[in-house]
């Protein structure tokens, strides 16, 4: 997040909302600012509007009157007050910092505001270009998301370089680009961007542990620790080079069916009051984004002299993919796959089988994702000479960063065709479900460090968050240690993993990828949960409206629509990430009545 404070309605105001990489305007409506404004203007950025210890009277008519998106609140408000303002808002509340101390107050907030902004100390509520010791926030351990602000200015780039928190979501430009108050330097705002967008870190960096901010390394026995060495010193000597980019580009290009279009649905676009494309994952050869990872993936097992892949699986497209590419490069495949899932995804099964793959049943827990992934694991753990295939950024690394990596084609083909489209690279907002998150993954890669792109996680809540029965792991979950990685995770007060719910085999996972762990804790991606009922209900839409049946994964990610504030001039993009033939036996089983 990028916030320029202090805005009216003027020509160098209307010049900075014009920069690329600026996500947030400030106005201010506190007549005690130098900054005080009673004047907007209408933006395709989001406006913030800046509030000290106003009446929600007041804030409720500046609401109305310049079309605010987010509240900032830089005065004494309590929580009782913060609980009296509208809904639909995301809000953000500030606090001065001068001691460690002063960092206490927040927590009488937390789950309650969607981001805390930390300001240098004043009685003078903000706006003073005095730098506090941004370092006392190292000692701020909450978990809501936090804007730094306090005395960034042009000569900032660097100190900004230096300091880092997995809870910094961005920083809140104000008087030090200024010519006067009210009167901002575009100029010297855009030179900052550039150079701060040149010292800092991708999202999609790790450190050298493998982590993703909080989330991520690689939690493995001894035993296997050579096995993920060897792995993360073969994916950087072969995938990079000009031969092992070659075979793969051929293979996405004549074996999977690359590239895959981006389709304009046009009555769903009508329906919604947005422009909507659909990235037609579910057209890739095995009817789903799996097959993306398993032909990397294999190339790699092949130039690493394996013969034995094992993978695991819970909707089936990924044991599929990876039973496809097994088959095409001769080598043996065991795919495991939780006994109730077998049940309900019994058409990937036979694939599967005809493919030459043994599928060998996950008999214990729920008999699903989570389960398979054990099993998996453990037959790895007895035979490590062979190559574990995982389907999803989970998993110890560097398994995440190469399955994203080798998704990243998804994203890498939505630019283009958006260029050719619409005449811009990126989308508003790009939608996409998420289980582990592989095809959310390669949607969202090119845009992690654009911060005019929205993304858009959508979780399965099952049958309701709060209802026991839910798989919605970015509200449920807490950071813990499941299958070889630090990341969000259900799990009771014990640590002991409670059993997920979706009718999305796909989804019915307790956990998320530390990536997307790392982009939700920070509040770079936004996640939204969505009820099997609601999927169901999206997927005769989509194919009542548009003739394309999805798969239940992908019918969570098309329900966002509905959770959403949706402008005409939006451009959306929802990853359409497999086909439905392998849920029609639930999918009649549910509309029995057609």
């Amino acid at each position: 997040m990028i916030k320029v404070c202090g805005l009216t309605d003027n020509a160098s105001s209307r010049l900075v909302a014009e920069i690329s990489g600026i996500t947030h305007l400030g106005f201010i409506f506190y007549e005690g600012s130098k900054r005080f404004t009673t004047t907007s203007f209408d933006t395709t950025k989001k406006k913030v509007g800046v509030f000290v210890n106003a009446s929600v009277a007041y804030i409720k008519e500046r609401v109305a009157l310049h079309k605010l998106d987010v509240l900032q609140l830089h005065g004494s408000e309590s929580p009782d007050f913060i609980r009296q303002l509208p809904e639909g808002f995301k809000i953000i509340k500030a606090f001065g910092i001068a001691t460690e101390a002063d960092l206490e107050a927040t927590k009488a907030y937390e789950n309650l505001v969607d981001y805390f902004l930390f300001d240098t100390k004043s009685e003078r509520h903000g706006g003073t270009g005095i730098v506090f010791n941004w370092h006392i926030l190292d000692n701020y351990n909450g978990n809501t998301p936090f804007i730094l602000s306090g005395g960034i200015g042009p000569d900032s780039a660097q100190a900004l370089q230096e300091f880092s928190h997995p809870k910094l979501a961005g920083y809140d430009l104000n008087s030090r680009f200024e010519v006067a108050p009210k009167e901002k330097d575009p100029t010297a705002i855009a030179n900052f961007l550039k150079v701060l967008k040149m010292k800092t870190p991708s999202y999609l960096d790790t450190d050298a542990l493998g982590f993703y901010g909080e989330f991520g390394g690689a939690y493995v026995p001894e035993l296997l620790r050579p096995n993920v060495e060897e792995l993360d010193a073969a994916f950087n000597a072969y995938c990079f080079t000009e031969s092992f980019e070659t075979d793969y580009k051929q293979l996405l290009k004549d074996f999977v069916g690359r590239p895959t279009p981006l389709y304009f649905a046009g009555r769903l676009s009508e329906k919604y009051g947005a422009t909507i494309y659909l990235k037609r994952e579910d057209l890739c050869h095995t009817g789903a984004h799996k097959v993306n990872n398993t032909v990397g993936q294999i190339l790699l097992a092949k130039h690493m002299g394996k013969t034995n892949i094992i993978a695991e699986t819970g909707a089936g497209q990924h044991g599929v993919a990876t039973a496809t590419v097994c088959a095409l490069m001769g080598l043996n495949c065991i795919v495991y796959m939780g006994e109730k899932d077998i049940e309900r995804q019994a058409p990937n099964v036979q694939r599967m089988k005809m493919l030459g793959a043994e599928v060998k049943p996950a008999t214990s827990g729920s008999k699903t994702l989570k389960d398979a992934t054990n099993e998996a694991i453990r037959h790895w753990i007895n035979h490590p000479d062979s190559y574990y295939l995982i389907g999803s950024v989970v998993g110890p690394h560097p398994y995440p960063k190469i399955v994203a990596y080798f998704q990243s084609v998804i994203s890498k083909e939505m630019e283009q065709q958006l260029l050719e489209k619409t005449g811009k690279t990126y989308p508003n907002k790009v939608i996409a479900c998420v289980g582990g998150g592989s095809n959310a993954a390669g949607a969202f890669y090119q845009y992690y460090d654009n911060p005019e792109v929205e993304l858009v996680a959508v979780e399965a809540a099952g049958l309701g968050i709060n209802s026991g029965k839910s798989a919605a792991t970015s509200v449920l979950g807490t950071p813990g240690v499941l299958h070889g990685s630090l990341t969000l995770l259900m799990q009771d007060e014990d640590g002991q993993v409670t059993e997920p719910h979706s009718i999305s085999a796909g989804l019915d996972y307790p956990g998320i990828g530390p990536l997307h762990a790392h982009t939700i804790a920070t509040g770079r991606a936004t996640s939204i949960a969505i009820t099997d009922d609601e999927a169901l209900a999206s997927a005769l839409e989509l194919s009542l409206l548009e003739g394309i049946i999805p798969a239940l994964e992908s019918a969570h990610a098309l329900s966002a629509l509905s959770k959403m504030e949706l402008k005409k001039e939006d451009i959306i993009v929802v990853n359409l990430s497999g086909r439905g033939d392998k849920d029609m036996n639930t999918y009649m089983e549910k509309f029995s009545n057609l």
